[in-house]
């Protein structure tokens, strides 16, 4: 769900808090929002309830990704939120960042169109796709000798990888090891940045499958491209 006119500018005549001014509080429930409680583990993230009754929603700027165990339960929720927010349901999520896809099988993540311009940007679009993101027993030096590269583009370019590596757990290593080096890259560091980028454009369909499948112990799998 998209909350309508969140980004509009205008001047505020109220006061804003941060943290819930005394007087509206609960006993027992400072820290809920109409039953919700807020994941330890993701600031973003809020739940209601429990096991069969489960209700999660993520928060993203100005979007609620909603899910839950019930059906009933989730439209529900965007009825009470419709009643308070001027509000768009946008239906299924198919994109948010990150490309979306379900089906009956199951859910799958991919970055496909974000890597694609990530291999743009390396200007590596025509280039011999890889087997493998990096050499085998590759070292690589913060003391290197070689040439010094334009540290500006090394980093976009790295950061760029690490975000896809979000879906892509067979990124995790070879760009976690670049990153090391990017205070002062050099042609080294550089020529192992572009082999990752060789090795995306052969896998641009790769990312994350979450299987339909109760009781499944293996949450997350590498799938090839889709059909």
């Amino acid at each position: 769900m998209d909350f309508k006119s969140v980004f509009l500018n205008i001047d505020l005549k109220e006061e804003v808090y941060v943290h819930q001014p005394s007087g509206f509080v609960i006993p027992v429930k400072e820290d809920k929002a109409t039953g919700f409680e807020q994941s330890p583990h993701e600031a973003a993230v809020y739940r209601q309830g429990n096991g069969s009754n489960a209700l999660l929603v993520g928060v993203y700027v100005n979007d609620l990704v909603i899910t839950g165990t019930k059906d009933k339960e989730v439209e529900a929720f965007k009825e009470e939120m419709k009643a308070a927010f001027q509000m768009s349901d946008l239906g299924p999520l198919s994109y948010l960042g990150i490309e979306v896809h379900q089906d009956d099988p199951g859910i799958t993540l991919q970055q496909t169109a974000y890597a694609k311009r990530i291999v743009e940007l390396g200007g590596l679009t025509d280039c011999n796709s890889a087997l493998t993101p990096m050499e085998e027993r590759l070292k690589l030096s913060r003391d290197s000798t070689a040439e010094e590269v334009d540290a500006t583009q090394f980093r976009r370019l790295v950061g760029s990888l690490r975000y896809l590596a979000h879906t892509r757990p067979d990124l995790a290593f070879s760009v976690g090891y670049v990153n090391r080096f990017m205070q002062r890259p050099t042609r080294k560091h550089q020529q192992a940045v572009k082999m990752i980028l060789c090795y995306v454009t052969r896998t641009l369909d790769y990312g994350l499958h979450y299987p339909r499948c109760p009781g499944a112990t293996t949450l997350t799998t590498l799938t090839p491209a889709r059909a």
